[in-house]
């Protein structure tokens, strides 16, 4: 088969790099791709936002299965592009993954159905929604409806704090768009973790738990971020819990969305708070976290072209997804200044010590090549990821990757070790 996986970060790299595993997948492109992607995949210079001219490079070299690995492109609608020209694609058309692209909307999909989640109110007008806030109990938490980066949420201690934030995402428009209409949420407690699974339209079939974590620099000392580390399974994702969320999460959401008339064929991302309670629902994704794709991936036993084909087909329940039974962690390096501003173009070395390793992977996430040699090209730089027998075994591996590591201008890890201590 030849494979085109649209993307250009982490998670692309760990989609290009378990692909490559497969025997169905004789070549594959990646577009735009990176220079950790370009061992596994020929990378192509079109952005995932020119859905006419990927799809042209798919029926010009007979691309089998488009991979679609981004958020932006699947909530503008790139499936429903390829699908109309015949091309055989993975991933959730445009109004499934609405499901993401709109927090509002997500919000109302789970009162109407009945999925646990956080108590919430939805508003167009800066306005009412301060009126809403003068009676309201904080901590609080405000999102923006759309697509912001994994940044457009904020949490309110008071309502001074509510009054500028409501100025920040409707007014000032500091996450564009995405806050032309905004969710207020109340706040949960509880501990977070991730759920990542495969639909085909009516069956849904989940990956083993992850926990992110989002603070930069060691210590939690910066801001929030995209992720900038991730440790597989989760320690709080018992059977128990696993059990109640497939009652009541993970098949309902599948049923809701089928029901509603958008079908769901790709990845659901369900982000998941452990309250006192029980679970609830956070937050959806239409496709695979990062970096949790970093630490899943790894553990996956199965061809994942078959289990994306299986989606695609409608036949995911003749699929026997399996896990090994360990642990993977993955520490973030990120260029000094992210997520604010960074610089570009920085050698990074000590990268070929990881060739060949079954225990050890180092997935680009922001990087490209200058004159035939690997520098840094974004603000998250790398993933590097180890596996153990157990979380605290994956970490000291990870760790002992990361220093043989090098890149000018950095910081370059969250302190994930505590968070591991705290599970």
């Amino acid at each position: 088969m030849n494979i085109l996986i649209v993307g250009s970060g982490g998670r692309e790299h760990a989609i290009a790099w378990k692909a490559a595993k497969s025997p169905k997948a004789d070549k594959i492109y990646c577009a735009p791709g990176n220079a950790g992607i370009a061992e596994y995949a020929e990378c192509v210079d079109i952005g995932a936002m020119e859905f006419d001219r990927l799809a042209a490079f798919a029926k010009e070299n007979d691309i089998d299965l488009t991979i679609i690995g981004m958020d932006d492109p699947l909530v503008g609608g790139i499936v429903d592009v390829f699908e109309s020209q015949g091309l055989r694609v993975f991933g959730p058309r445009k109004n499934a993954a609405i499901l993401e692209g709109s927090k509002a909307f997500s919000k109302d999909l789970m009162k109407k159905y009945n999925i646990p989640t956080a108590g919430y109110a939805n508003f167009t007008d800066p306005d009412q929604a301060l009126a809403y806030l003068e009676n309201s109990k904080y901590p609080i938490v405000l999102k923006a409806d759309g697509l912001a980066l994994g940044k457009g949420v904020l949490i309110c201690q008071s309502l001074d704090e509510a009054k500028a934030g409501v100025k920040e995402i409707m007014l000032d428009k500091k996450f564009g768009s995405a806050g032309n209409e905004m969710v207020i949420e109340e706040f949960m407690t509880g501990r977070e973790v991730s759920v990542l699974s495969y639909v085909d339209g009516k069956t849904v079939k989940t990956m083993t738990s992850a926990q992110d974590h989002k603070r930069a620099k060691d210590g939690d000392q910066g801001l929030n971020t995209g992720g900038m580390g991730t440790f597989s399974p989760s320690p709080f994702y018992t059977k128990e819990v696993d059990e109640f969320c497939c009652e009541y999460i993970y098949q309902p959401t599948v049923d809701a969305m089928a029901a509603e008339g958008r079908e769901f064929k790709g990845i659901i991302f369900f982000g998941l708070m452990l309250t006192e309670e029980g679970p609830k629902v956070l937050e959806y994704n239409a496709r695979f976290g990062d970096p949790e794709a970093q630490v899943v991936l790894p553990r996956m036993k199965n061809d994942i072209i078959e289990v994306f084909e299986a989606c695609v087909d409608g036949t995911l329940d003749q699929i026997d997804l399996q896990f090994e039974d360990n642990a993977a962690v993955c520490v973030v390096l990120a260029s000094d200044g992210y997520p604010v501003s960074y610089e570009k173009g920085f050698p990074i070395r000590g990268l070929d010590k990881f060739k060949g390793s079954d225990e050890y992977f180092v997935f680009h996430a922001g990087t490209s090549f200058k004159d035939g040699e690997i520098v840094t090209n974004g603000g998250r730089v790398l993933g590097v990821t180890a596996k153990g027998e157990n979380l605290k075994q994956a970490r000291e591996h990870a760790y002992q990757a990361v220093e043989l590591v090098e890149f000018d201008n950095k910081y370059y890890r969250h302190d994930i070790g505590k968070a591991i201590d705290e599970s």
